[in-house]
């Protein structure tokens, strides 16, 4: 079986109990959040220490702008993409939006950000709402297609997120199991759209913590149908899967964690995400080890394509990028 784990830490620094585990070969991914970070240098050396322990190791964020921003201090604090729609030139400013925050989070040592939200705004799902771009799906794709071209001319992989769309959904993923009662051809005339128009231009999808009822039983990150038989056949796509959270509220139906990395990773995920929980991430890991999985080739797309150089915020298209968005009064 192919598949990897990405964990987290603690805290701003490496302990021994963290090298020892980053050094295990079924970890392949570590992802950085608030309380991992103080400052642009404190995270270059952070990511300097774990590339001396798994130089292969792929370094991630979340980093989308407006509420859910991990990389905060001494970074630009950029929107929330749902105020991009009001922008008359919303495209170049979604480029632009794409382009600072992938060049900020390469700057320093991190391989990408799980970014952007492909999830319609239906005015239904608070953990959605301002994060996703539109509630129209033809707009969405622009702006968001628009935000993808930014972010690989940075050198970003983009990762789609959360497939087949969780803005339908009332519930939480984080702290419930969330339904969504819609048929499929539902989806496909409106959530999906997304999804099916950029399914080509995407690196890597994170499929949600959502269950639809009317398509398979199982939460769409623990389904086959939907990640075999809709994401890849279906839709074509070659990309990287990544798991969302294992230790979120969505994902405890498939049991304990050795169980939910094993239901992901037999679902079609590529590396399984086990975050805020290290009993978890070690249960989850002796899983891995017992399954003898191999990590999959395509996870080598995701590290960072194009290091930014220390000056980058002398390069013209910084400053272009920068004065743009203030002058559109999304950044201050």
């Amino acid at each position: 079986m192919h598949g990897s784990l990405m964990l987290d830490i603690a805290g701003t620094w490496l302990t021994a109990e963290d090298r020892h585990l980053l050094r295990q070969p079924e970890v392949g991914g570590l992802i950085l959040f608030a309380r991992n970070i103080e400052s642009p240098r404190q995270v270059e050396e952070l990511c300097r220490a774990i590339r001396a322990v798994r130089p292969d190791l792929l370094l991630a964020v979340d980093q989308e702008g407006g509420r859910v921003q991990r990389l905060r201090q001494g970074f630009v604090r950029l929107p929330a993409m749902r105020e991009l729609a009001r922008c008359t030139d919303a495209p170049r400013l979604a480029e632009a939006c794409g382009w600072v925050m992938a060049s900020e989070v390469l700057a320093v040592g991190l391989d990408f950000s799980f970014a952007p939200v492909l999830d319609l705004d239906h005015q239904r799902s608070a953990v959605v709402g301002a994060r996703a771009f539109e509630g129209d799906p033809q707009v969405a794709v622009t702006l968001i297609d628009a935000f993808i071209r930014g972010m690989h001319a940075a050198g970003m992989a983009a990762t789609g997120k959360h497939f087949p769309g969780h803005g339908w959904a009332e519930a939480d993923s984080h702290v419930a199991i969330p339904v969504d009662e819609r048929s499929l051809d539902e989806l496909r005339r409106c959530d999906l759209i997304p999804f099916m128009a950029l399914s080509g231009t995407l690196d890597a999808i994170m499929p949600a913590h959502v269950i639809y009822p009317q398509v398979d039983e199982q939460p769409a990150g623990f389904s086959r149908r939907w990640l075999q038989d809709i994401l890849r056949n279906e839709l074509g796509f070659k990309g990287v899967i990544f798991s969302d959270d294992l230790s979120m509220a969505g994902a405890h139906v498939a049991g304990d964690a050795a169980q939910r990395i094993e239901s992901a990773l037999g679902a079609g995920c590529d590396m399984g995400l086990v975050c805020n929980d290290r009993g978890a991430a070690e249960l989850a890991l002796t899983a891995l080890q017992r399954l003898k999985v191999t990590p999959s080739t395509a996870l080598a797309g995701m590290r960072g394509r194009a290091g930014c150089p220390a000056d980058y915020k002398q390069n013209p298209r910084w400053l272009d990028a920068i004065g743009a968005l203030k002058a559109a009064d999304l950044i201050d």
